[in-house]
């Protein structure tokens, strides 16, 4: 299992994230997966601080505010049409 994760720096500050920022993570089942989503997400000007992980990302729910996004949710996302 891999994990995709980002900034969101447009919806970071407010809304949900009000005060906090805006972490999105996209779990993918291979590497190239997170590959291919990674490039997605750095083709986008509202994504930053892309990483491709190994394991689990825990974010601090007083600074971040962390999504998990599927395939379901965000088909384009993962190459999905």
């Amino acid at each position: 299992m891999y994990y995709v994760t980002m900034t969101d720096k447009f919806m970071s500050g407010w809304g949900m994230a009000k005060g906090r920022i805006n972490k999105l993570i996209f779990p993918c089942d291979t590497y190239d997966e997170a590959e291919k989503l990674a490039g997605y997400a750095e083709s986008r000007s509202d994504q930053e601080d892309i990483n491709i992980r190994t394991t689990k990302p825990y974010y601090d729910e007083r600074r971040y505010y962390a999504q998990v996004k599927t395939k379901a949710e965000y088909p384009t996302w993962y190459g999905i049409d």
